[in-house]
């Protein structure tokens, strides 16, 4: 989504992340539907499901706010409008949350998983970071690793389809998406998964971490910046 929002509006690139997204996901739940552990889905993916709608519908009321913030440093005018500030402050938090061992390393027992599933839906539908808290959730409640991923994937799909019927109905701006990059994007995340399966052996996940996460901090205070 960072990435995106280089070239489009942050609402619409968290848009576009959403429908790329979504086409992944749906791609790999083909080879790991089977998996899926039904109980863990409907506990948490079924109030995921429905807070999602909820951060999605929160996301395009923000984008609808036209309060654009205005400042200048060393002679440089810069505008910052609401949903950037708001969408880079909320990277920002979800970072230090992620980041931060004694949060991150939080586990939930499988009395929490509705509370853990609200969260994660809402969080999905209003920026799309829920990965790292559907991880501190289902990571210990004693799923196969099968299960965990074909869960999590169908969780996922689950949050997808929700946020993108409220951004589609809601967002002006899609029908100026070009789709050939949409198109693009997608089999893009296609290859960069095939890719990845053989990078991720020679690269431990703790350098993914950090450096998505330098990314991601520095797309964040450019939006606060108004830089973009």
């Amino acid at each position: 989504m960072p990435i995106v929002a280089l070239f489009f509006s942050v609402d619409v690139a968290i848009a576009i992340t959403a429908i790329v997204h979504l086409a992944n996901n749906a791609f790999k739940l083909v080879l790991v539907w089977h998996d899926i552990n039904r109980s863990v889905l409907l506990r948490f993916g079924l109030p995921a499901l429905l807070t999602a709608f909820i951060g999605a519908w929160i996301l395009t009321h923000f984008s609808a706010i036209n309060l654009i913030t205005h400042y200048s440093f060393f002679g440089f005018q810069r505008q910052v409008a609401t949903v950037n500030l708001f969408i880079g402050g909320l990277i920002i938090l979800l970072l230090i949350i992620e980041l931060t061992p004694k949060i991150s390393q939080l586990n939930f027992d499988k009395r929490y998983l509705p509370l853990g599933g609200a969260i994660s839906g809402f969080l999905g539908g209003l920026s799309g970071h829920q990965g790292a808290f559907r991880s501190m959730f289902l990571l210990k409640i004693g799923l196969t690793k099968h299960a965990y991923i074909a869960t999590g994937v169908m969780i996922a799909v689950l949050v997808d389809i929700a946020r993108l019927s409220i951004y589609g109905s809601h967002f002006r701006q899609v029908d100026e998406i070009n789709w050939w990059i949409v198109a693009s994007a997608a089999l893009s995340a296609f290859l960069g998964a095939v890719i990845g399966k053989k990078v991720l052996t020679k690269v431990t996940v703790r350098f993914i971490q950090q450096l998505v996460s330098v990314l991601l901090f520095t797309i964040a205070c450019a939006l606060i910046l108004g830089l973009i």
